[in-house]
């Protein structure tokens, strides 16, 4: 069920109506309430995964059960690697086996010796990398002490399902989400009218942004030896909005959705187009990743302690296990690489902290030395994108191949005019509102109601007679 569909359009406001009108008095029955709606959520897109977001449940709650009643090191860290490993062996199988059994086999053929692999055509879950990192949060913080375990498996249930954001984030922390199924929600006039002006904005960055982008990036990609270069890099900027207007775009809805039900959820993206090197981008770029890969993974590794040779190392992990996250090819390994390469010399000239703040945050507009910053880390991540967006190695490198020649002066794919249109008005709008959780969320306030409401009617009426050919989610294959 995609958040941009007719059936979705349908069941938001049944459930909204019945989560406030009859289950509003009972925070259990709300709790269940939100489990039923959750599971079918999930179960519209394959019935069958649902018992593996119940198994996940099942056991991380037992488990954290049994870590509260324990006290001996040794048995704690028994329990701790049981939910590891029966979450990531879940993640693996689906997601990586086939990678696994083909490379195996490719190493071989690089030897001489032909094997026949045993692969099987498995299906991967929607959602399964974001769910398992949730409950995995829960388990680890239960076992460094940092939060008590729950004792009310529905309302545990309700924070590993929670349909808003269970199949592509935002990842919470059980530390800050979890607490919330706790407390019996009222209906908030202003957030539930803020959470509809975040889903708008989400559903223009979507289905505007994203989906109208989406065409010709796959055209160029799919045919791109016998593109000029000109469209080849008209493609690697296209694709940079198409997925962040389709990811941000996600986590704008499911994070406007969770505010009309009472829930808050994490920011997830915070304009990282505006970034003025790479560390900042990847602060500012799918938070709720990269927060968690740094929390659970880069600082109990060692972080930025340590020696030089281990503060690389730990580098080197970080963005490589962030490439393999993505996706079950060696396309996502190299691009972790790219960007470990690229985070490397920030490192070591202690530079990586150097942008913590908004660009130009008192100014409209950036200092010529920030723009061209800014200018040049969008050109990285362009670059970046090639291995991203590419089937094989071999594509990437052909791709690059033929980034630069001659071609290049010729005309690019003709792309219509008001695409360009579009992303100059969404570049504009997200740079007025950089400052705020999403560009819209305050840009209106000083107008007239008449004028205010005005605004958000001309932003849907483009969403209506301008979106483009409904696209899957991007991130629904992660």
């Amino acid at each position: 069920m995609l958040f941009n569909s007719i059936d979705f359009a349908l069941f938001l406001p049944i459930v909204f109506i019945l989560y406030w009108l009859v289950f509003q008095r009972h925070l259990k029955l709300q709790n269940a309430f939100l489990v039923v709606v959750s599971y079918f959520f999930y179960g519209c897109w394959d019935w069958r995964f649902l018992s593996l977001i119940l198994f996940s449940t099942i056991v991380d709650y037992t488990i954290g059960l049994y870590l509260n009643k324990t006290s001996g090191n040794r048995e704690r860290k028994v329990l701790l690697w049981t939910s590891v490993t029966v979450n990531i062996g879940l993640l693996m199988f689906f997601k990586y086996f086939n990678f696994f059994v083909d490379s195996f086999v490719d190493v071989f053929t690089f030897f001489g010796y032909e094997i026949q692999p045993t692969s099987l055509n498995i299906i991967l879950p929607v959602g399964i990398s974001f769910y398992t990192f949730q409950t995995l949060s829960y388990t680890i913080d239960v076992y460094n002490r940092k939060l008590d375990p729950t004792k009310d498996f529905l309302k545990f249930a309700a924070f590993v399902s929670f349909f808003p954001q269970l199949v592509a984030g935002p990842i919470e922390r059980a530390k800050r989400f979890l607490p919330q199924f706790d407390v019996k929600r009222k209906f908030d006039i202003n957030e539930a009218t803020d959470g509809m002006r975040q889903i708008l904005w989400g559903l223009f960055k979507k289905v505007i942004i994203a989906d109208n982008c989406a065409g010709y990036v796959t055209t160029i990609f799919d045919n791109y030896d016998t593109m000029p270069a000109s469209s080849l890099w008209l493609a690697l900027v296209l694709f940079s909005f198409q997925i962040y207007g389709d990811f941000s775009g996600y986590s704008d809805i499911g994070i406007g959705v969770s505010r009309l039900l009472g829930f808050k959820l994490m920011q997830n993206f915070a304009f990282p187009f505006f970034s003025r090197d790479i560390a900042e981008f990847w602060r500012r770029w799918h938070i709720s990743l990269t927060t968690w890969f740094r929390d659970y993974i880069y600082i109990p590794l060692g972080g930025s302690r340590g020696s030089k040779l281990l503060q690389i190392r730990n580098v080197f992990i970080i963005f490589l296990v962030s490439g393999f996250w993505h996706g079950a090819n060696w396309t996502f390994i190299i691009w972790g690489l790219f960007y470990a390469l690229l985070f490397l010399p920030l490192l070591l000239s202690k530079k990586n902290r150097e942008h913590t703040e908004i660009v130009a945050i008192d100014k409209a507009l950036p200092s010529f030395r920030d723009f061209l910053k800014i200018g040049l880390t969008f050109f990285y991540t362009c670059i970046a994108w090639v291995f991203f967006r590419s089937n094989t190695v071999t594509d990437s490198y052909m791709y690059f191949k033929r980034l630069v020649n001659s071609s290049i002066l010729e005309a690019p794919l003709k792309v219509d005019t008001s695409l360009y249109v579009f992303l100059v008005l969404f570049i504009i709008m997200e740079w007025m509102g950089r400052r705020q959780q999403y560009a819209i969320e305050t840009m209106f306030n000083n107008y007239p109601l008449v004028v205010r409401w005005g605004c958000y009617y001309i932003i849907a009426m483009i969403i209506f007679l301008y979106g483009g050919e409904a696209q899957t989610f991007i991130y629904f294959q992660f």
